[in-house]
């Protein structure tokens, strides 16, 4: 069984911890799932999802039953993980352990991927956070979560992997007045876009923000735009722009060993 690929982000590399940013490279599955689909609500075929799984669970150095995903609903729910699931995946949109040989992942197809670690409470939290989630506050709730059983946010190292950034991420007015009434120096995260009426949503730059608010200091970003590489990585405005009946979902997960 060969490993996949997988983005590494500087400030997250610690003795006894692993993580990767997965793209759509490496895996079993075709078509629209084409290679790497971990996405365990899609249409692939699920023999193909748990070997992709399998593989990007060796990559992080535990067991195949071990790699954990939620089921995500665009909220601010965390939960702390101490094992496999006993049944079906809760849902939450942000997962935080402390236990050896847990995978802990994030499944997107656009929405931010966040992976954090504090090295000294050996404490991990991964989160995904669409526009919903953030506004919500998924990725504070995160720190808040960690904090909990351990970490101190002053001690947080926090990255962002591929998700959909300007000037590929148009949205409406409606949208940046939510922000806006909710957070008001929000305005500095939406620009003017090319069509009237429009803006562009730097959602990287607000989370960020937020995780600065909260404490957080070592924050890395990869830079990468699922939408700008849909070769590379699965994106769901990629996918609809196509026309696609379905699309597959990029894996980002950290572990301590």
């Amino acid at each position: 069984m060969t490993a996949p690929p997988a983005i590494a982000a500087g400030n997250l590399n610690h003795d006894g911890v692993a993580h990767g940013f997965f793209s759509r490279e490496g895996g079993v599955s075709e078509g629209v799932f084409a290679s790497l689909n971990t996405g365990l609500g899609s249409d692939d075929e699920p023999e193909r999802v748990a070997e992709n799984r399998r593989r990007c669970a060796a990559r992080l150095g535990v067991a195949p039953e071990r790699l954990l995903t939620n089921y995500q609903v665009h909220s601010a729910e965390v939960i702390v993980v101490e094992g496999p699931w006993a049944d079906t995946p809760p849902e939450a949109d942000g997962l935080v352990t402390k236990a050896r040989g847990v995978a802990i992942g994030a499944l997107a197809a656009d929405c931010m991927p966040w992976l954090f670690v504090d090295p000294d409470a050996r404490v991990i939290g991964a989160a995904h956070a669409g526009w919903r989630g953030a506004l919500a506050g998924v990725l504070e709730n995160t720190v808040a979560k960690m904090a909990s059983i351990g970490a101190k946010p002053e001690r947080i190292r926090a990255a962002v992997g591929p998700c959909l950034r300007p000037p590929n991420f148009q949205v409406g007015e409606d949208l940046a007045q939510a922000f806006c009434a909710q957070f008001e120096d929000a305005t500095q995260f939406f620009t003017p876009d090319p069509d009237p009426g429009k803006r562009q949503f730097d959602l990287v730059g607000f989370g960020a923000w937020r995780l600065r608010a909260v404490g957080l200091d070592a924050i890395e970003d990869t830079q990468l735009c699922t939408l700008s590489a849909p070769d590379r990585f699965f994106s769901y405005r990629a996918s609809r722009k196509r026309g696609d009946p379905d699309y597959g979902r990029n894996l980002s997960a950290i572990s301590l060993l």
